[in-house]
């Protein structure tokens, strides 16, 4: 739903799946955007971790496979992001992935854009990959950072979004979420001015001392902290 999501799975996928070349593309890239699609359609296989800029108006050959994250904000918009694969008679499949207490969307997509669904159960046996990402964000203030902002843009788009009658951000599990995202602490905003967090276990380590691995901008940071000082 947001660049800055983009850019923390983008790269959370670029550790957590080997031998697959994963491309990320949003609205503020504005100079690389074309580079990267023409490098991307031009790929044998790969994954595209992408905002709405390219839930139309763009054809990539031989998509199997759309996953939304993040329903979209528009109903239209949702029949566009499927329109992605099964391109020229071909055959693909499109997934959302929906909260139980969101399920009603479905009917609305079905009455709004006469869309059917079908549910797809939940995969077993599944890797948790949430103690690598709070791996690297330990190991890196830029991961660490991302994952804070990726938290912080997803929520703001959450309040935002069309259906607010299906999506409330009263009925949001913060600390649900908040573990999802693998933080390593809950981000100072205002939605969450006031609440309590039992769920949610902060990690012992103080967040101010995680350094970049770019040893320019942890100069900058030293720096900067040093004026602050």
């Amino acid at each position: 739903s947001t660049c800055a999501c983009v850019e923390y799975y983008g790269k959370a996928l670029e550790s957590l799946i080997k031998r697959v070349k994963i491309m990320s593309i949003h609205g503020k890239m504005k100079h690389k955007r074309n580079k990267i699609f023409t490098e991307f359609r031009r790929l044998p296989g790969g994954i595209l971790v992408c905002t709405d800029v390219m839930a139309r108006g763009i054809d990539i050959p031989e998509v199997h496979w759309v996953l939304q994250y993040d329903p979209p904000s528009s109903a239209s918009a949702f029949v566009h992001r499927c329109g992605r694969t099964a391109r020229i008679g071909n055959v693909g499949s499109a997934l959302v992935f929906l909260l139980p207490m969101e399920e009603s969307y479905i009917n609305f997509l079905s009455i709004n854009q006469k869309c059917p669904m079908q549910e797809m159960k939940p995969q077993t046996n599944v890797l948790d990959h949430l103690p690598k990402l709070k791996s690297m964000a330990l190991a890196d203030r830029a991961v660490f950072e991302k994952g804070m902002k990726a938290f912080v843009s997803y929520v703001q788009a959450y309040a935002k979004h069309e259906c607010n009658l299906i999506f409330r951000i009263k009925d949001l599990d913060f600390a649900s979420l908040a573990r999802g995202f693998a933080l390593l602490k809950m981000p100072k905003m205002p939605e969450l001015r006031g609440k309590r967090f039992p769920d949610f276990t902060p990690v012992t380590v103080n967040t101010d001392s995680i350094s970049f691995k770019d040893k320019n901008r942890e100069k900058q940071r030293q720096k900067k902290l040093e004026e602050q000082r």
